[in-house]
């Protein structure tokens, strides 16, 4: 499978910057969702750029390193999970790859999207399942979100450390349950995600 191959085909096309977009955090009980938009040179490849979850967090490290240094221009958003309540986190995570799209210093003239939204955006674009596997661009947004989310969460791990979140980044694992009942709610938690243990 070519990477580039989407890539390839909207270069074809006249396309000259082409934005891969991903989100990470859809998922937990607690932390923010986090999107990335990155434009990557696609005459400058770095090897190794996958779906984020098929990395080891130090493979993720080292790609997201490179991939800053080496992208044209890339911007990191998140959506708190106060917003995400409000919302509802499909419209979160929509709202969070446009602001992610919308704050890069280059504006793409063609977006591509993990999954299978529409963005709200008046740039072309194109939504690819399974795309931080399929696409280069993508894979590297999946990566920059990933590492940016977990930094994230090992932080709220000090603030609180009865919860695991440096383990676990917020999913709802059997401890992380656990913890809630045992020690309630914080800030981070989305209560629109965890009304059963309230």
């Amino acid at each position: 499978m070519d990477k580039l191959e989407y890539e390839k085909k909207l270069r074809a096309q006249g396309y000259k910057y082409i934005c891969g977009v991903d989100e990470v955090g859809r998922g937990p009980l607690a932390g923010p969702v986090v999107c990335a938009a990155v434009i990557m040179p696609l005459d400058d490849l770095i090897d190794g750029i996958d779906d984020s979850k098929k990395l080891s967090a130090k493979k993720r490290e080292q790609l997201s390193k490179l991939i800053a240094e080496k992208a044209v221009c890339c911007n990191i958003c998140r959506i708190e999970p106060s917003q995400i309540d409000e919302m509802n986190i499909l419209e979160a995570t929509k709202l969070c790859m446009k602001t992610a799209v919308e704050g890069l210093e280059i504006a793409p003239d063609f977006v591509i999207t993990d999954g299978n939204m529409t963005l709200d955006i008046c740039i072309p674009q194109q939504s690819i399942v399974k795309g931080d596997g399929l696409s280069y661009s993508i894979g590297a947004a999946s990566v920059a979100a990933k590492v940016f989310r977990d930094a994230l969460m090992d932080g709220y791990d000090a603030v609180y450390p009865e919860y695991g979140f440096a383990k676990h980044k917020g999913y709802g694992t059997a401890a992380h349950i656990q913890a809630i009942k045992e020690f309630g709610l914080t800030p981070i938690h989305r209560r629109s995600f965890t009304k059963k243990w309230q």
